[in-house]
């Protein structure tokens, strides 16, 4: 989620909880912007930590491509046509092939990636006392609201609803409060998704994000009861488990160039911002104003929407351009496969009254 409609999309690759322990120890330095990234030049090879982080992702993708390989074609063995076997094992390998070369574009996006963040190991200073209370924060991030009962609903052209609460729960994780937000998705009517985001703001203003437990579902038609059923839990994280680390989702004071990492589970989800404008208003960018709808960019945004670029380095190539506007967070989503995410409504801020739908 991310008080904002999100993608989880996620490959699942076979990583060794291992990986984390030699690989994801050691120091994160923060930048001017406080941002989570990783530390240039403090001693101990500060290149090879991430490159051999890539190296290794890159071993364990390739033999998660294998193990699926004979999976699938041992079904294949036991189909009784021979014909149709002979076509179930064709199709095996052209997926073989296509996920080996998807492991090889992971691989290439991780190194760039390591010359954006730095190259030294990704290990925040979780101390309890650098964060705030998320029910009453000293300094609230204006760009992400995290009030109890604040309420966005967006709307795609593909018929998505998607719903997003700041529920009155808690949860407490390595040490640190989080506040949970609530996010179901439904498509056509019926339940495809609904997760639990845990968000924390720091004393600095930065927000930080310790997790996800996410659930998609499908429903299939032929089925009596025809009731969603849970098919995925891919995405899902928590910080200090299996060795997972969390990432900011806002920083405070955020510059443009600024490049951190938002999600930190290996194999799993590993999210990254770029931030690409702090003073957008339709017309000041014809790059940025793509795919936007103008009356409600007119509406939000005076000089002073904050506009990022999320990529995950799980899915190359792929990015959404997200847009936040000072007191009401993100009300625009627009992906780099065309699809669009509108805020259509919130129940906090009267400019959400009677906004352009999709």
């Amino acid at each position: 989620m991310a008080t904002v409609p999100k993608t989880h999309a996620h490959t699942t690759l076979a990583v060794a909880s291992a990986l984390g322990c030699v690989l994801a120890a050691g120091a994160v330095l923060a930048d001017g912007n406080g941002t989570a990234r990783r530390a240039r030049g403090s001693g101990g090879g500060s290149r090879s930590a991430c490159s051999a982080t890539a190296a290794a992702l890159f071993a364990a993708c390739k033999s998660d491509v294998m193990d699926e390989a004979f999976t699938a074609k041992a079904k294949c063995i036991n189909v009784r046509d021979a014909g149709e076997r002979a076509a179930c094992i064709g199709e095996v390998r052209a997926e073989r092939d296509d996920s080996a070369e998807l492991c090889r574009e992971q691989r290439d996006g991780r190194l760039a990636a390591c010359d954006e963040l730095g190259g030294d190991r990704y290990d925040p200073d979780l101390s309890p006392g650098l964060f705030d209370d998320p029910r009453s924060p000293t300094n609230p991030n204006p760009y992400f609201p995290l009030t109890i009962g604040d309420r966005w609903e967006y709307h795609t052209g593909t018929r998505e609803v998607d719903v997003v609460e700041i529920v009155n729960e808690t949860k407490l994780i390595a040490g640190v409060t989080c506040i949970v937000a609530r996010d179901r998705v439904d498509a056509a009517g019926d339940l495809s998704e609904f997760t639990d985001d845990w968000y924390c703001p720091a004393k600095n203003g930065d927000v930080w994000y310790f997790g996800e437990e996410t659930k998609s579902f499908e429903t299939f038609d032929g089925d009596n009861p025809r009731l969603p059923e849970l098919v995925s839990v891919d995405g899902s994280f928590k910080a200090e488990r299996d060795r997972d680390k969390p990432g900011i989702i806002f920083l405070a004071s955020p510059k443009v160039g600024g490049v951190y990492i938002e999600e930190f589970s290996l194999g799993n989800a590993e999210d990254v911002t770029e931030i690409l404008s702090t003073t957008y208003a339709f017309g000041s960018s014809p790059e940025l104003d793509q795919g936007v709808p103008r009356p409600l960019a007119e509406r939000l945004c005076t000089g002073d929407c904050v506009v990022t670029k999320n990529f995950s380095l799980l899915e190359p190539g792929i990015f959404a351009r997200k847009y936040y506007a000072r007191g009401i967070g993100v009300f625009l989503e627009v992906e780099s496969e065309g699809d669009v995410v509108q805020l259509v409504d919130c129940s906090f801020d009267s400019r959400c009254v009677g906004l352009p739908q999709p």
